[in-house]
């Protein structure tokens, strides 16, 4: 009885939320619908993405995690950049970064950290990781620095938007083939060198053609809740007061990150808070140097170039949450105290957005 539980609700909330859409119901009331919505297809798409990566090895797993955990994310900017909503697109993409650094690591550290005193994960990585957060940092850092001195015109900043993404997308590939095949060995987690671990893990309950299915089934389920959401934004903004950068940066954010929570959350409480971690940074990581540069390259296709400024306001939130995370995992042990800090931060950032 319990296995069913899961799929009738995941179910009845898509089946919902499309009638609320088509038959056009209170935009609020299709907001709440959405929402949940996209909670349980993004926690679907954790569990097939799980499958796979149980299939595909931890080092690629991580990386299929945190790409699929990030889907509703990109969906979900890319029909906010169709409509025109910039503004929203950059606190939604400030919103998955800190969202990951704080809320979702803080969370998977904490929980972690709550069954297993200290949890120890790979120093390498840890430093690289920390080196690639402060590129990311740097990338929207200087452009912001540049227009809000008045030294460049927005045609230039346009062209720079672009030159940068293509830098930035650049950067990832590079990471990719680095992580991935040449220093694959040097980045392995503590506990991927002994098997005796790995051997003893349940084997997931999907076979691997089922699992890359549903993993495809998932992805469309989110395309679609993706976009009847987005178009209750704007009257939840005009109806309530909310202001886009709270909206962007932390009620679509949250809602999307859905998946990366429980997925990091499941792996750092079985003691793999290496994987756990590869997720939360790999996710942020994914959106500042590959998702937010696509998105840039899609509106400028579209034929309105969104540009790479973001406010000061957003720059100073992810600033401190790369501060904050490197602080925390650059030593590669973690407890749940630190874990913990994390979550403060987030709050504290939360409740900043929303007066703001």
């Amino acid at each position: 009885m319990k296995k069913w539980i899961s799929p009738a609700l995941l179910a009845i909330t898509f089946i919902l939320s499309a009638i609320g859409h088509y038959a056009d119901w209170d935009h609020t009331l299709q907001f709440v619908l959405s929402a949940v919505a996209v909670v349980f297809v993004a926690g679907f798409l954790g569990r097939a993405t799980e499958s796979v990566a149980h299939y595909a090895g931890q080092r690629l797993g991580g990386f299929l995690n945190a790409t699929f955990g990030n889907a509703a994310e990109l969906i979900i900017a890319f029909f906010l950049v169709k409509e025109g909503l910039f503004d929203m697109v950059k606190a939604s993409l400030t919103g998955s970064i800190i969202g990951n650094l704080l809320l979702v690591l803080g969370l998977s550290i904490f929980a972690g950290g709550m069954k297993f005193k200290v949890q120890n994960f790979n120093v390498t990585l840890a430093g690289m990781n920390g080196s690639l957060m402060i590129v990311a940092v740097i990338a929207l850092f200087v452009p912001a620095t540049f227009f809000n001195t008045h030294s460049i015109t927005e045609k230039d900043t346009d062209v720079l938007s672009l030159i940068v993404a293509g830098l930035l997308i650049a950067s990832y590939m590079a990471w990719l083939i680095f992580s991935m095949i040449t220093h694959k060995k040097h980045l392995e987690d503590v506990t991927e060198a002994g098997k005796e671990e790995m051997a003893h893990e349940h084997a997931p309950k999907w076979s691997r053609n089922r699992s890359i299915l549903y993993l495809l089934l998932a992805t469309v389920m989110v395309a679609f809740v993706s976009e009847w959401l987005v178009g209750t934004l704007e009257t939840l903004t005009e109806r309530f007061g909310f202001s886009e950068l709270f909206v962007g940066a932390f009620l679509v954010a949250i809602i999307g990150n859905a998946a990366e929570h429980s997925a990091a959350i499941m792996l750092a409480m079985k003691n793999k808070i290496g994987a756990a971690v590869e997720i939360a940074v790999g996710s942020s990581l994914q959106i500042a140097l590959f998702v937010a540069p696509v998105l840039i390259f899609a509106s400028y296709f579209m034929g309105d170039t969104m540009d790479i400024v973001f406010t000061t306001i957003e720059i100073v939130a992810i600033g401190v949450a790369v501060f904050i995370a490197k602080s925390i995992t650059q030593d590669g042990s973690t407890n749940w105290y630190e874990g913990l800090l994390l979550l403060t931060v987030y709050l504290i950032l939360g409740v900043s957005f929303y007066l703001v």
